[in-house]
């Protein structure tokens, strides 16, 4: 009678409609006992769609239905596991590694870059294996072989890569570090190169307007990158990297757990570029000389028996960037007209900490507490121009999540509070500002895994510059048939432009700067405000005994306030507010296969219309590509005594962009209307000798493509004509590397 009491409670609860949830941790066996946990996991009832997967410390919550007794848990490389359910809490699962005679392993993982059926917002997940098949090292070239997001080269002379999304730049992007804001304001050039891709264990794409937990200022969507844990971390990391462009990079993590519940981790990133690099003898740097240190000391604490989880982070950040022509001296020629140059010097701290409590006899019911803090000082000089920036920032946010009546129908409420400094100086003149907003989010989701699930949110802000506003938010999923989900959002977005900070690479020209406001709080000029809406569909099945995704997108973005950034006039760059119409329309296919054992294939089309009402008339956005095309071809051996090798091609075909007119320039300072499309190709070959070490070599852009004549007027850099700005291609040709990595 005791042993059945269990589950006799759960027949009660369901029957009296207050569904509850079964919850549980996957793990992996392995032979010392250490704790590794499986993530994305399949979590399902048997003879039933009802189904989860785990997150990425091995947690689910699935509902209970009384109608169901037996739930499978499955992973690829592992043998299925079937339980009874008897009790609500689970525990920890143990699933142990498929073995064949002669104690030979086979192994599948789950694949490094996955959609969800099942979540009810258009989500891309990516962990780190994903992030190994780029060249390195942070988090901007953690992309380049992902094709949600489009990376882009800014200008011929800074070449910081920043990244687009439905057609429009990331400064319309929500970025977040373990769902607390990160690059933003002062960072939004930069502030990608700044993030070490080896200290990333994930990283969720979200497209379109994302949830109101976040804030408001996400138009295009959300990209969340969650930093490696100390608990499960390996205690020792290492990475070096170099490639003939003389750039050197050193990645380390070291971790040490105090406790079963306490630990701590130390992350090192350092790189080096030293190499005077001219390749198209146009007596400019190709690339910038640079240094950065980069040190974060990462504190966690989890215990799940009393349902408290904590983390704390601080981080210090040191980063010098010189570039402009191969004779510039910055302490000879800085601010002169002797020769044309650059320096920015960029220091950064971060201070972070979350604090979490699940109710132990509630589990479903939480409540969470995130603050943040970050100082960002930067000053710079582009030839004659100079631009300096103090930015401080605070946030603070306090989420509560519960049920109401049911696991199928959650909540999600709290207050959030952000103060922001602005101490910017270009060319001596001051643009201070002072940015201070609470607000209030209310998130209610209705979810019964079947067929429809939906999330409704609403947030109400008083912002001392915006004003006050609600901001709606709606994701909406629907499982049309087997293996398959349709999907529809909306949702509002406003912010503020930093122009000049989102804009930095505008100061390597001769162009004047003119802002035309009308009176507004961000340099005389109104904030942005836009409408998101979303389509998308996905199919999974098998194809000749394969897995095989099929997924369409297609995403509307509609300004109804847009702060213009103007190139049309080669003299000049003009910021002013839209009187008119803005939208952007982007389409994006996807296609993934496996088309032998573990050679996968995955395919990508996109079509941008990105248009915009100038002062000179009806536009398109540019520098950006009309479509691109994108083919990624991966291949992995089976493991032999944990010997592997993985081979992984990546091709991007990007389609012609219009160019700002150049009409009135001299005859050989004139560009086309329009670029020529072209291709690039990167591959890269990984050695795994064993669990603790690997070598990889690689190359970016083998095919060696460049644009003719980056720099207009690269002769007279301090003349009418001189500009960086219009750049549609790489700067660089074919780069090789090569590297390690050891871990214990």
């Amino acid at each position: 009678m005791k042993s059945s009491l269990p589950i006799l409670l759960l027949l009660i609860a369901n029957l009296c409609h207050s569904q509850i949830q079964v919850i549980g941790t996957v793990l992996e066996f392995t032979e010392d006992e250490e704790k590794k946990s499986i993530p994305n996991a399949n979590v399902y009832w048997l003879s039933s769609t009802i189904g989860t997967t785990t997150d990425s410390l091995g947690n689910f919550k699935i509902p209970f239905r009384r109608d169901f007794k037996k739930l499978i848990i499955s992973s690829v490389g592992f043998r299925s596991d079937t339980l009874l359910v008897n009790r609500p809490n689970l525990g920890n699962i143990i699933l142990y590694p498929i073995v064949v005679l002669e104690e030979v392993i086979v192994e599948k993982q789950v694949a490094p870059l996955q959609k969800s059926l099942f979540k009810v917002q258009n989500v891309v997940s990516v962990d780190s294996r994903e992030m190994l098949k780029a060249a390195c090292c942070n988090l901007s070239e953690s992309f380049e072989t992902n094709p949600s997001v489009d990376v882009n080269i800014s200008d011929a002379v800074l070449g910081a890569k920043q990244i687009q999304m439905l057609g429009l730049n990331s400064p319309y992007l929500m970025f977040t570090q373990e769902n607390m804001p990160s690059i933003r304001g002062a960072s939004q050039i930069f502030g990608l190169s700044f993030v070490p891709g080896s200290w990333i264990e994930g990283i969720q794409i979200t497209k379109g307007a994302g949830s109101v937990l976040n804030g408001f200022e996400s138009i295009s969507g959300h990209i969340n990158s969650e930093l490696v844990k100390p608990i499960t971390d390996k205690r020792f990391f290492l990475n070096l990297y170099g490639n003939n462009y003389e750039r050197f990079e050193f990645n380390t993590r070291l971790n040490h757990n105090i406790t079963d519940r306490l630990g701590v981790g130390l992350y090192v990133h350092a790189n080096l570029r030293n190499g005077y690099i001219d390749n198209n003898e146009d007596t400019f740097l190709d690339t910038p000389l640079s240094d950065q240190v980069n040190f974060m000391n990462r504190w966690q604490y989890i215990n799940p028996e009393n349902g408290w989880v904590g983390y704390a982070n601080i981080q210090y950040l040191a980063d010098n960037k010189e570039i402009g022509q191969l004779d510039f001296n910055p302490e000879t020629d800085k601010l002169t007209t002797n020769f044309w140059g650059s320096q920015i010097k960029t220091n950064r701290l971060d201070l972070s900490s979350k604090l979490g409590y699940v109710f132990p006899d509630l589990p479903y019911q939480s409540f969470g507490f995130q603050t943040a803090y970050s100082n960002h000082e930067q000053n710079s000089f582009y030839g004659l121009n100079q631009y300096d920036i103090d930015h401080n920032s605070f946030y603070s946010n306090l989420i509560f999540n519960s049920i109401i009546g049911s696991t199928q129908h959650k909540f999600k409420t709290g207050i959030s509070l952000t103060h922001d400094t602005f101490n910017e100086s270009v060319n001596s003149i001051a643009f201070n500002r002072t940015d201070n907003s609470i607000g209030a989010f209310f998130e209610y989701t209705y979810d019964n895994l079947e067929n429809l699930s939906f999330v409704a949110g609403l947030r109400v802000d008083n912002h001392n510059n915006l004003g006050n506003f609600f901001t709606p938010r709606f994701h909406l999923r629907y499982s049309l048939w087997d293996k398959a989900s349709f999907r529809a959002s909306f949702g509002r977005g406003k912010r503020g432009a930093n122009i000049f900070a989102e804009n930095q690479q505008l100061f390597a020209s001769s162009r004047q700067i003119t802002i035309d406001g009308t009176g507004g709080n961000y340099y005389g000029l109104e904030p942005e405000k836009a409408w998101n809406y979303g389509l998308s569909f996905i199919q999974k099945l098998y194809l000749w005994d394969r897995v095989m995704d099929f997924s369409i997108d297609f995403y509307r973005t509609d300004f109804l306030d847009q702060v213009v950034v103007d190139w049309e006039n080669p003299r000049e760059i003009s910021f002013y507010n839209l009187e008119g119409n803005s939208h952007s329309n982007s389409l994006q296919v996807d296609l993934n296969y496996e088309l032998l054992q573990d050679f996968h294939l995955r395919a990508t089309y996109k079509y941008f219309d990105v248009v915009t009402d100038y002062n000179s008339g009806t536009l398109e956005k540019p520098l950006q590509p009309s479509y691109r095309f994108f083919v990624n071809l991966n291949y992995e051996t089976l493991k032999k005594n944990d010997s592997q090798w993985r081979f992984d091609f990546t091709s991007n075909w990007l389609g012609e962009q219009r160019l700002p007119n150049t009409s009135e320039n001299p005859a050989e300072f004139r560009l086309p209307s329009y670029s020529t499309s072209y291709m690039l190709i990167n591959a890269q070959i990984t050695k795994v000798f064993s669990k603790k070490f690997e070598v990889y070599i690689g190359g970016e852009n083998i095919n060696n493509f460049t644009q003719d004549m980056p720099i207009l007027s690269n002769e007279n850099p301090f003349g009418t004509y001189f500009d960086s700005t219009i750049l549609f291609g790489p700067v660089l040709g074919k780069a090789y590397y090569a590297g390690f990595r050891y871990k214990i």
